[in-house]
């Protein structure tokens, strides 16, 4: 039997500058958007379509990813507190049982692509002025190259994770065993930072270490697929004639990066929602599997008909 690497893994929050903390998960997507509007860029100078309307793509995009995924996760996976907490569904505060920031602790991609794509019919209409299916086959490179950097946020955050393992892949995630609060009383020590730190350097503490199991790094998993589903499709649009098959491209991202989530969901702990309904399969895996089917419909269609537009 192989055993975990032992990899504790125990980050920072962030990039301390001393008057301003930037957390490595808003850095991660400031990469994705940041990339993604270079993407654009190059793409616009190939079709010749004017850079001045890449700037309202960037916002609508920004936009439909964020509400989206915020979106997502509230109807998908928790409407059962969030239909009692109107207020906490765009606020970032939780208000019971006692008032505290939180953040946005919930992001859903399947969401976000929902949102995306009914922001991309607008922007098409209202200042593309091209045929709905011309964004979406191009969108689909920045937003795939965007999902990696979304899913390496996800792993500083040691959240999304997977479940237990004895593989070599596993890893000790710290911050998910032990909450701020949890790690501060166990080790006695005031600061949140140096608690985690002690329970991962200090022998004192080899009891409560051992108690951290070894788990699937999902987030690592599905980053590492995204990384060919970007490549696949950067090169099918920079390389060959896929760009002319309408839809072609924009089928292919979904069902290659919803594959990634329906495989990798295997091995990720639940993240609740309709799972518990439905039965079989995890919410994640319900959730992709409309889009890989809805994939598959315009890479066949793209294929009978070329030319065809939206």
């Amino acid at each position: 039997m192989t055993h975990a690497l032992n990899l504790v893994w125990n980050p920072s929050e962030g990039i301390n500058l001393g008057f301003f903390m930037i957390r490595y998960y808003s850095l991660m997507f400031v990469i994705a958007f940041g990339l993604g509007w270079y993407l654009m860029k190059k793409i616009f100078e190939r079709e010749n379509e004017s850079i001045d309307k890449l700037d309202s793509l960037f916002v609508w995009t920004v936009l439909a990813t964020l509400i989206g995924a915020r979106l997502g996760h509230v109807f998908f996976y928790d409407w059962e507190y969030f239909r009692n907490h109107l207020l906490e569904i765009f606020l970032p505060f939780r208000f019971e049982p006692k008032f505290e920031f939180t953040g946005f602790q919930g992001l859903a991609s399947h969401g976000a692509a929902i949102a995306i794509i009914v922001a991309m019919y607008y922007y098409s209409k209202m200042i593309l002025k091209r045929p709905l299916l011309w964004i979406l086959d191009r969108v689909v490179i920045p937003v795939a190259s965007g999902a990696i950097f979304v899913r390496l946020g996800n792993f500083f955050n040691s959240e999304i994770i997977g479940h237990e393992t004895t593989s070599a892949f596993g890893i000790r995630f710290l911050h998910d065993k032990f909450s701020k609060g949890e790690a501060v009383n166990a080790t006695q020590i005031a600061d949140p930072k140096e608690a985690y730190n002690a329970i991962a350097h200090n022998p004192k503490f080899a009891e409560l270490l051992a108690q951290v199991p070894a788990k699937h790094p999902t987030q690592l998993y599905e980053g590492f697929c995204y990384i060919f589903v970007f490549a696949i499709l950067f090169f099918l649009y920079w390389k060959t004639n896929a760009r002319l098959k309408s839809g072609f491209l924009f089928g292919l991202f979904l069902v290659l990066l919803f594959v990634v989530r329906f495989i990798v969901e295997f091995v990720k702990e639940s993240q609740g929602g309709i799972e518990e309904e439905l039965g079989y399969f995890s919410t994640g895996q319900w959730l992709s599997i409309p889009f890989i089917i809805i994939g598959l419909f315009f890479i066949i269609r793209a294929q009978r008909n070329p030319l065809a537009t939206s």
